[in-house]
């Protein structure tokens, strides 16, 4: 499974998390749910971004991740 890296800015409010090389990011795409998804040159999710982060908020993050045969 590839490094998991997870970074919070206080000053832009966002919540970043990479499960892919950062340097891999080819474009991106916003969800409509304050979260952007960072993708490859092969369009495959690489990671992803939550607008409007607030630790400690009462509302959740649900994520949910799929794991596929052979994938480093």
């Amino acid at each position: 499974m590839p490094d998991l890296s997870i970074f919070h800015d206080p000053t832009g409010h966002t919540l970043t998390v990479w499960f892919g090389a950062p340097q891999s990011e080819y474009i991106c795409e916003e969800t409509g749910d304050e979260v952007v998804l960072m993708k490859d040159r092969d369009g495959q999710v690489i990671g992803f971004e939550r607008l409007n982060y607030e630790p400690g908020s009462k509302l959740p993050i649900a994520l949910e991740f799929e794991t596929l045969p052979g994938a480093a």
